[in-house]
């Protein structure tokens, strides 16, 4: 069977602060319709990868394409309207504002439209059902006339979430959308990205190796700035650079961050 298309392809990325080299050479495809993981140990260059894909940083060197085009030099609104669209490891979201109106507000800054003045938000009623049926498809429909600062952790990760998607992306660029979650929270997180799988592409950054094993229909790894192995799940599980690079000299408790077994460990 024929692989879909990339709908993104990262290809020899640099980003050099100074002497220091976050991404170095990285490439990268990721295809449409997949949920593509990307780990790697701390410090690997993760988000610093996730920036310069979003637009928040740009690249030394090296080109960026999306959906065919060189989106390299394109300012972070651009990719948003063509559909390039990031979550942030820090909740951000409209705290003072209900959920709802955080939802038509993303709504309203994908159609470009204006709020009319001298008549209730509320009136804006297309927008409103819209971004109620947002609330519902990220299990906040019991949470929609709550203000966002009263939700808790894993509620107002959903409602960032819901805001991506209320902007209707091509491409979710997800950067640990699970971080500070308990494992309640966690597996609700996980259901609402497993609910999302072949509608929207994303693109996964998470510690929690668990969620990634489970979710990714491929895996690649990041070590220095620079992709080491792309691969499926249990392709990664295996791969000894892999190893080494989560290994170091504590072989039992990163292969349990891997979600291998210590038991299973290689010769």
């Amino acid at each position: 069977m024929t692989a879909a298309k990339a709908i993104l392809d990262v290809r020899d990325l640099v980003k050099r602060f100074g002497g220091l080299v976050a991404t170095d050479h990285a490439n990268l495809q990721v295809r449409e319709g997949e949920l593509h993981a990307l780990i790697g140990p701390n410090g690997a260059g993760k988000t610093t990868l996730i920036h310069q894909l979003s637009g928040a940083l740009a690249p030394t060197g090296g080109r960026i394409v999306f959906d065919g085009a060189d989106a390299t030099d394109w300012p972070m609104h651009r990719r948003v309207h063509a559909g390039l669209v990031r979550s942030y490891q820090i909740t951000s979201i409209f705290k003072r504002l209900s959920v709802l109106d955080n939802l038509a507000l993303a709504i309203q800054s994908r159609s470009g439209g204006n709020m009319r003045f001298w008549r209730p938000a509320r009136a804006e009623r297309e927008r409103y059902e819209a971004a109620a049926e947002v609330a519902r498809r990220v299990g906040l429909a019991q949470r929609q006339d709550r203000l966002a600062g009263n939700l808790s952790h894993g509620e107002q990760r959903q409602l960032e979430v819901g805001m991506v998607l209320a902007l209707r992306p091509r491409l979710m660029l997800l950067d640990e959308p699970m971080a500070g979650m308990g494992p309640d929270e966690s597996g609700r997180m996980v259901e609402l990205l497993l609910s999302l799988k072949g509608e929207i592409t994303m693109l996964l950054v998470e510690h929690d190796m668990d969620a990634v094993f489970r979710l990714a229909d491929r895996v690649s790894t990041l070590v220095f700035g620079k992709i080491i192995a792309t691969g499926s799940p249990e392709d990664i599980r295996s791969n000894p650079d892999v190893r080494r690079a989560y290994l170091g000299d504590d072989e039992a408790g990163q292969f349990k961050d891997l979600g291998v077994p210590a038991a299973r460990k290689a010769v």
